[in-house]
């Protein structure tokens, strides 16, 4: 048999292809949403065209990707997954909780424009429309062909894996969220209940059950992410008590990449034991873009991560990111200058974990900091 070639992951933060992304696709549900200060989804496109310009409406599929389609096609990952935080449904069993996530069932070969492969759905947006939204946006999915991980129909299908195929071997994704990203603990799945894989705490107990669930279902050879939708939504700090879960979720669990995300801007990384840490990965597609408040934070600039993994053990080998800039509710490669800004900011940020971040040919390079040119 021959040897397998480095394994190749996209992955990409929170994915937010409801509200105002919807109503510019073909088939939006009613724009009517339920928010203090806004009653129409279309409110939000009116921001960001106020902001930079006629958007086309209905947009074709591809649209809002833009640039990272082509970023994609030329890396060719084995795999593209992302956090998807809507739920797909028309269902109109809104919840009371100030913002309500949902994208229409018809418009989900969006999802399939950029090829992804699997999502994850511990967030704190999936059961914005009711358990029967959270069922609906499982059906549609995988009817889709996109698997996911993080909710399920019960607790055991839930906290599962998603089982992803590649040489000579599977990757394993787990999902859970935590209650830090605005998890209700009544989203959490239980015995015949739909709902999460919610993490109660991140105690040492918590993670010997995940480190348990997670032994269970490895085979030899299997690589495994772990996809956590916890903390903030803005600013850098990581909570030592993050810190310490993710280690060990590679030093206790064996996971080889661990995947955070739920600020609405990138975090700092790490690289730990040779095994990569996202403390947060940032949106990657979202509606916010007439919104301000929070710009020190530069929360249109966005990326796509790329990992390379040694086929065998796992171990890291290079760590990419895209550098782009939302526009027009589309995705934009970032200049030059706002390339540097992000990773001169992610240096400073992710020096304290002895990680550095460059930019080399338009991209974001992170590494240890003793390997950084």
């Amino acid at each position: 048999m021959a040897a397998a070639g480095p394994l190749r992951l996209a992955l990409m933060g929170d994915v937010m292809t409801g509200r105002g992304i919807d109503q510019i696709l073909p088939d939006p549900v009613d724009p009517t949403i339920h928010e203090p200060v806004m009653a129409s989804a279309l409110g939000y496109v009116e921001l960001a065209e106020a902001r930079n310009g006629p958007i086309p409406r209905p947009a074709d599929w591809p649209y809002v990707w833009g640039d990272l389609r082509g970023e994609l096609e030329r890396w060719r990952p084995v795999l593209r997954i992302a956090n998807l935080e809507t739920a797909v449904t028309r269902s109109e069993a809104w919840l009371p909780k100030g913002i309500n996530y949902r994208m229409s069932p018809g418009n989900v070969p969006v999802l399939e424009a950029i090829g992804l492969d699997a999502v994850t759905l511990a967030n704190n947006h999936v059961l914005d429309w009711g358990r029967q939204g959270l069922l609906d946006t499982l059906a549609h999915l995988r009817a889709a062909g996109i698997a996911t991980a993080g909710a399920g129909r019960d607790q055991e299908e839930a906290e599962a894996p998603a089982i992803l195929p590649i040489a000579h071997g599977r990757l394993l994704l787990f999902a859970f969220g935590h209650g830090s990203a605005g998890v209700p603990a009544d989203w959490a799945a239980g015995p015949g209940r739909p709902g999460v894989a919610r993490l109660a705490d991140l105690s040492a107990a918590t993670l010997e059950a995940v480190a348990a669930r997670i032994a269970a279902a490895r085979r030899p050879g299997d690589r495994v992410v772990v996809s956590l939708h916890w903390g903030s939504n803005w600013g850098f700090e990581v909570p030592e008590a993050h810190r310490r879960f993710a280690r060990g979720l590679i030093d206790r669990a064996g996971a080889d990449i661990v995947f955070g995300h739920s600020s609405h801007h990138p975090r700092p990384f790490e690289i730990h034991a040779g095994r990569p840490i996202l403390y947060g990965a940032g949106d990657l597609l979202n509606d916010y873009e007439g919104i301000g408040g929070y710009e020190e934070f530069r929360p249109e600039l966005v990326l796509a991560h790329l990992l390379t993994l040694e086929a065998g053990a796992g171990r890291l080998l290079r760590f990419e990111a895209v550098p782009l800039r939302i526009r027009r509710f589309r995705l934009e490669r970032a200049t030059a200058e706002e390339a540097g800004w992000l990773a001169r900011t992610l240096d400073r940020e992710s020096r304290r974990f002895g990680t550095a971040v460059r930019v080399e040919a338009g991209r974001l390079v992170i590494e240890p900091a003793a390997a950084s040119h």
